[in-house]
């Protein structure tokens, strides 16, 4: 049974930064198939794919709300997916997601029906 978990969410003042974890596990071939994204969804508004890397790692993309502050990488060995987040703002408050895309080549942050998704790690950011 494919799995994704995250975690590493909290409160944390404007200007700080966490560390969010995407564990995966039962996938049915090496996660190294899959391109992973990250999407965040704040009360009463619309989910937005923020970032995403591709099963390699070689390349990711992001959304302009977070270039240059937050950071994806992946460790396919360990299964373990990351995002750094530097410079948090209190917009950035949301429940963040992982999702999980069978794709050759590159990555989107737009989720598909078909896509893996995990529960969700709830982060605030609040002075």
């Amino acid at each position: 049974q494919v799995q994704l978990v995250e975690s590493g969410g909290g409160l944390v003042q404007p200007g700080g930064s966490l560390r969010l974890s995407c564990a995966a596990s039962g996938f049915p071939v090496s996660l190294d198939y899959y391109a992973i994204g990250w999407f965040r969804q704040a009360p009463g508004k619309e989910r937005e794919g923020i970032s995403c890397i591709s099963g390699s790692g070689s390349s990711a993309y992001y959304e302009d709300s977070v270039k240059g502050r937050f950071t994806i990488s992946r460790d396919n060995a360990k299964n373990m997916i990351y995002l750094q987040m530097n410079q948090l703002k209190p917009e950035d408050t949301a429940v963040y997601h992982c999702f999980a895309e069978r794709r050759p080549l590159g990555c989107t942050i737009v989720v598909g029906s078909n896509d893996y998704r995990g529960q969700g790690t709830q982060v605030t950011v609040s002075s």
